[in-house]
């Protein structure tokens, strides 16, 4: 990627949307395309906000190559991977929402091997941190890439276990790919660099967000083969990654645990969702598809018509309800977001401007509405209420 490259990639990831950036790329083909396309070929692909963005210089774009580029030179394992790319992983291009950068370090050959992601609660049972670790090494032993999102409990505790296995280990950053969170995985992140792979859809030099999180679940869900929920609290990120997952077509595996514990009713709940319940890692490796899903064919990025919706819809979940335009529970029907949201797929901004609240506790509060159940968030920072059983 040359330096000019570079800087137009990242203007338009700052300025738009990713479902507006990814039409504009349908269109015109590369940022630099986009660019000199100018306004009046973006014509019914952007929001007026994002439109306004791409049209002027953003103050902080030169600080921001600088970082990536000091980034990129850094280290020899570091590199950009872009929606196009020919090693870009079939799988995750397959999914609703297909990052258009990734930030990579370490082996990036493993984005192309058959991978199981492996999450849980943060705050595990001593028996959830071992059914991790026997879990996680067995996929890895068995030629299987672990992945997860490098939090504490679980995840960690998965990584550690299939770090030095014939597998290896995938780990998906809520931060930029400088940073590390938390903290106490520091000695872990350095080492999954050196012998797994870091991936970060964020620009370098992003802190910890909350929000973050949850986005970043669609990534560890879109590499997978399965998922795996070791433990999960019924509020719980697990739990959307293992939505994710369904949604994608990917099958969701759950352990059981004592039905008393906080840390097994996420899972008990999938279960009774139709997940396939796991007691060895013969029931997991059993229920794997025959030879993996399949790898780098080829990328179809096509333009949508006029009378196209804002993004594509989300595919029906196996074991999970579909995000559907329906009432809520009663508990929540008179939430005053829920009833700006309505009926209809409204976004971000569209959802402030009805609300009138800030962008930070609109956030927060949305995230916990995702949380509980009661929206979807889809493609293009979309969101609309869910019908739930």
């Amino acid at each position: 990627m040359s330096p000019q490259d570079l800087r137009d990639w990242l203007h338009l990831l700052a300025s738009v949307s990713r479902g507006g950036a990814r039409r504009l790329l349908a269109r015109h083909g590369s940022p630099g395309a986009v660019h000199q396309a100018g306004r009046s070929g973006w014509g019914g692909l952007l929001e007026a906000g994002d439109a306004d963005r791409l049209a002027r210089p953003h103050a902080d774009l030169d600080a921001r190559v600088r970082r990536t580029e000091a980034w990129l030179a850094g280290g020899d394992r570091r590199s950009i991977l872009l929606l196009g790319d020919p090693d870009y992983p079939n799988p995750l291009l397959q999914t609703a929402d297909p990052p258009l950068m990734l930030y990579l370090e370490g082996r990036r050959e493993l984005l192309n091997t058959r991978c199981v992601a492996v999450v849980g609660s943060r705050q595990p049972s001593a028996l959830g941190d071992e059914n991790a670790r026997h879990f996680a090494a067995g996929l890895g032993e068995a030629g299987i890439c672990v992945v997860s999102g490098l939090a504490q409990g679980i995840d960690g505790a998965a990584h550690e276990a299939a770090l030095n296995t014939p597998g290896g280990t995938i780990a998906v950053l809520g931060t930029g790919p400088d940073k590390v969170y938390p903290l106490g995985h520091e000695d872990l992140a350095r080492h999954i660099g050196r012998r797994g792979l870091l991936v970060s859809e964020y620009f370098v030099g992003t802190p910890p967000v909350p929000t973050n999180f949850p986005l970043r679940n669609r990534i560890i869900a879109g590499l997978s083969e399965g998922c795996l929920v070791v433990e999960a609290a019924m509020k719980s990120g697990s739990l959307i990654t293992a939505r994710q997952a369904s949604e994608a077509g990917r099958e969701v595996f759950a352990i059981p645990g004592p039905i008393h514990a906080p840390q097994s009713k996420g899972c008990h709940h999938l279960l009774k969702q139709g997940a396939c319940l796991v007691q060895s890692l013969e029931d997991l490796l059993s229920e794997l598809p025959v030879g993996g899903l399949p790898r780098n064919e080829a990328l179809a990025l096509e333009e949508p018509s006029p009378k196209a919706p804002k993004s594509a819809p989300t595919p029906v979940p196996k074991s999970a309800p579909a995000p559907e335009a329906a009432a809520a529970p009663d508990s929540a029907k008179d939430h005053p977001l829920l009833r700006a949201i309505g009926q209809e797929t409204v976004s971000l901004e569209e959802l402030s401007q009805r609300s009138g609240w800030p962008q930070d506790e609109l956030n927060a509060t949305l995230l916990d509405l995702e949380l509980d159940g009661h929206i979807a968030r889809l493609p293009g920072a979309l969101f609309q209420r869910r019908r739930r059983a």
